[in-house]
Order: structure tokens, then C-alpha cells, then sequence
């Protein structure tokens, strides 16, 4: 079938050395981060992914629940980057969402910092990244990544204004199995760039939305407006006051203001 998710229809002729060359698919989970993170525990190889046709306990930012019913994609990659590696995880993670959209759908989207692909101003990807670290070792890292697909808003009107799917922007379905398949193959493209000392940063603040934009961040109890005026290496954003005071987030979740 052209969007079956089964372990086969991902690995076969699937052009990586390692992400996505081994696939534990469920039909129904509660939560593909949770697997995730007990195969990591467990020694699984790099470059294991855990998929499910359907999530429904999905994991996502600041203990947040990510819908994901059939005909979605919901899925996690087990990594073992290095320590200087893990802040650019989510870089490369949502730049390989972004051509993989695009490479399938021919559609355009955005990066919203710190973990959401947006396309017209609206969510169609949320990204999570959980990491087990002991000193300068990173035992494992997780990066979990949810793409509405084929999400039909009209059936969810509590999240039909702040969200969209590639099937709504389309008007037609999409396939999950080649954002899948193309998503592994350019996260795998990303990672080995990343580990040969080439720099991705670049790509993705050109690719964010936030920038230049007057935004509320909530980090913490403490609640943050101005301009997001540029990001650094690391991910941080860096925030212009209206006093023209300036300050650097490393943690928070940002929400454009109009």
C-alpha cells in the first residue's frame, strides 16, 4: 500500500546508513517517545525509529498532549549524538520537516522557534526532544516528531484555528509513508553534516518565522514580550524590550503576537 507504515514499506531500499534502517511499528500507541526512550535504555542501535499509525497519548512540549490519529505520522528517532551536538538537534529536526514538506507536498512552511513548523501562519508539526545525559556523555537522545498529514480540521474545532494539515492546505490527501521516508533520509543528511563539522544554523534562522516579529515567551514562571530580534547558536533567542533592554532565552515557548 502507497501509505502503509509498516517496517518494511520504510526500510526497503530506504537510502541511509542507519536512520530508519531498523523500525518498530505499532498500529496504536499511547506514545511513540515513551517506546522510544525503554529501547534506548535497552542498547537499541542508532537510528532505531519507533512509528504508529495512531498516537493517543502523544507527548509534546511543557507536558502538552499531541493529537495524532490515523493517517498522521507519529514517530521518534533514537540518536547518539555528542554533547555539543544536542542543541542543534532541533535545528536539524525541523529543517528535515521542512524539505521533506515541501519535497512531497510542494508546500512551503516555516519554523517557529523553538519546535514548531507552521505553514500560513498555522501548526502542522510539533517537535520534542528528550536527552539522558551523565557528565560530557550523552547516553541517548530522542527526537520525537508529529506531522499532521491527513488531519481533517473541520472534525477538531477547538485546534482548527491555530493548526492546519497538508491535506487541508492541499485539499486533497497526502502520503505518509514518503514524508517518512524522505524525512529519515534528510535527517540522516543533516546529522552526518552536523558530526563533520559543518554547520546547519545558517539554514535554519533563515527558515524562522519568529524573527523580527513581536513575540510573548512564557520560560518558566516568567513571561517575556518584545521583538525577537535574532537567535544565537545555540538556539536562544534574543529578546528586544520596548525600554530597549535586551534578553537572551535559552528555555521558553514563544507566541507571535499580531
Amino acid at each position: 500500500m502507497e501509505n502503509s507504515l509498516s517496517p518494511a514499506s520504510i526500510t526497503s531500499n530506504l537510502e541511509t546508513r542507519f536512520i530508519g534502517q531498523r523500525v518498530i511499528y505499532y498500529p496504536r500507541l499511547a506514545s511513540t517517545m515513551e517506546v522510544a526512550k525503554r529501547e534506548a535504555q535497552q542498547g537499541a542501535t542508532e537510528g532505531t525509529v519507533v512509528i504508529a499509525d495512531e498516537q493517543t497519548a502523544g507527548k509534546g512540549r511543557l507536558k502538552r498532549v499531541w493529537l495524532s490519529p490515523k493517517g498522521n505520522i507519529a514517530l521518534s528517532i533514537i540518536l547518539h549524538p555528542s554533547v555539543a551536538h544536542l542543541p542543534s538537534l532541533i535545528m536539524l529536526a525541523s529543517l528535515a520537516v521542512v524539505h521533506s514538506i515541501e519535497a512531497v507536498t510542494g508546500l512551503k512552511s516555516q519554523i517557529k522557534s523553538p519546535n514548531d513548523v507552521l505553514i500560513n501562519g498555522r501548526k502542522v508539526c510539533g517537535i520534542l526532544i528528550e536527552s539522558e545525559v551523565q557528565g560530557n556523555i550523552v547516553n541517548y537522545a530522542i527526537i520525537g516528531i508529529g506531522i499532521n498529514v491527513n488531519l481533517r480540521l473541520a472534525d477538531f474545532p477547538e485546534i482548527r484555528l491555530t493548526a492546519t494539515s497538508l491535506s487541508d492546505e492541499l485539499g486533497r490527501s497526502a502520503s505518509c509513508l514518503s514524508v517518512v521516508r524522505y524525512l529519515l533520509v534528510d535527517m540522516e543528511r543533516l546529522y552526518l553534516a552536523l558530526r563533520a563539522g559543518e554547520s546547519i544554523y545558517e539554514e535554519w534562522r533563515d527558515n524562522l518565522v519568529t524573527l523580527g516579529r513581536m513575540v510573548r515567551v512564557e520560560s518558566g514562571k516568567t513571561t517575556y514580550e518584545g521583538v525577537a530580534e535574532s537567535v544565537a547558536k545555540d538556539g536562544s533567542l534574543l529578546l528586544r524590550h520596548s525600554d530597549g533592554s535586551l534578553t537572551k532565552i535559552v528555555t521558553g515557548d514563544a507566541i507571535l503576537r499580531n
